[in-house]
């Protein structure tokens, strides 16, 4: 009889479409030995929707519902349940404070977090937020496993000396079968048609101030000057009012497409047609986009950064962070066809080095020696 394990997921509702996409690759791969169930709670709504932005989550409603809901679910409801206990994203890590430590485990996907306490100088926060992060801190140095992307991530853990190194375990993410090339009788979905006639670059993920979409933007504005016909497509979060303002100012509404979250599949399809992938992050924990990017033969700009050096290996070209001409010139490598630029085969080499089977396979054996 195998071992029942509680995936503890994010809310659904605070679409965080990476965090969903770990929880569900790791329940779809789990070994027999170890029987997954998802656990996510509905989301409690008690700020009144006209406090949130855009249909956006009001930070109440986000604190409540971590701090006090989601917790007094887990020891009412998850607790006694099962064998083992994985929380998938280290900002819920508090849950672990709800389950026996002996048996749980968390995915420590970075440190940003918790730099309110780690880097106080570089990142200032009110003493109500520096309470909540220890905290959630506290819950992840209770947990028996600390699962980690990269050897960065792991860098940063010693430096702070927050975990004890005998329980962190490297379980690197993986690139699911879907993220493939275009076939060659493939249609172009109808949501990309107005991206067909000329060059275009996509981004993939969040607004939150580590993503620099302001640098995004600025890439963005620079390249169209030599690229005319350029555009833009820009997947998931909304944008803030910072970054609506400087797309006005720029004069650029007309030339991006944001398409919000999307199905799968046209994630896919867009990975496969864009011109190039753009990742601006000044900080990572790992970048799924470079690798979903590569296993779909897409081109791919990083920031020049050790995290995204590391996932995206020999398959990505890399700017600094800041220099807009760096990134300008990049993109103008990828749009002319420059032999410097890595070759579709070398990007689908690197992205089939990622396994979704093995990251849960790593994770799985973790929790299994706990017996």
């Amino acid at each position: 009889m195998s071992n029942r394990i509680a995936i503890l997921a994010d809310y659904a509702e605070e679409n965080w479409l990476s965090m969903d996409l770990c929880a569900s690759r790791l329940l779809a791969h789990l070994p027999s030995s170890l029987h997954g169930e998802l656990i996510q709670p509905s989301m409690k709504k008690r700020a009144s929707p006209i406090l949130a932005r855009k249909g956006q989550i009001h930070i109440v409603d986000r604190l409540l519902n971590r701090q006090w809901d989601y917790p007094r679910y887990v020891r009412r409801h998850v607790s006694k349940q099962y064998d083992f206990f994985h929380i998938v994203d280290h900002s819920y890590a508090n849950l672990a404070l709800m389950t026996p430590s002996e048996r749980t485990g968390i995915y420590c996907h970075d440190l940003d977090a918790f730099q309110c306490l780690t880097q106080s100088e570089v990142e200032r926060r009110p003493w109500w937020f520096r309470k909540m992060s220890r905290r959630v801190l506290s819950g992840l140095q209770t947990a028996s496993i600390i699962f980690y992307s990269t050897k960065a991530v792991h860098a940063d853990m010693l430096r702070f000396q927050l975990f004890d190194p005998a329980r962190l375990i490297h379980a690197p993410y993986g690139v699911d079968e879907a993220f493939s090339i275009v076939p060659p009788d493939a249609k172009t979905p109808d949501e990309l048609k107005c991206l067909s006639d000329g060059p275009w670059l996509l981004h993939v993920g969040a607004t939150i101030p580590r993503k620099r979409i302001d640098i995004l933007l600025q890439v963005f504005a620079a390249a169209r000057e030599r690229f005319p016909s350029l555009r833009l497509c820009k997947l998931g979060s909304a944008w803030t009012v910072e970054q609506e303002s400087q797309i006005r100012r720029d004069d650029l509404q007309r030339s991006i497409l944001h398409l919000g979250k999307v199905s799968p599949s046209l994630l896919v399809d867009t990975y496969r047609r864009a011109s190039a992938v753009v990742v601006t992050s000044d900080a990572e924990g790992f970048g799924l986009p470079l690798i979903e990017a590569m296993a779909c033969g897409a081109p791919v700009i990083a920031s020049d950064i050790p995290v995204l050096r590391e996932s995206g290996g020999s398959g990505a070209i890399y700017a600094p962070v800041g220099n807009i001409d760096a990134w300008v010139a990049s993109i103008a490598r990828v749009i002319a066809g420059d032999a410097t630029v890595p070759s579709r085969d070398q990007r689908l080499a690197w992205a089939a080095q990622f396994s979704w089977f093995e990251h849960a396979k790593i994770i799985a054996n973790a929790y299994l020696k706990l017996q």
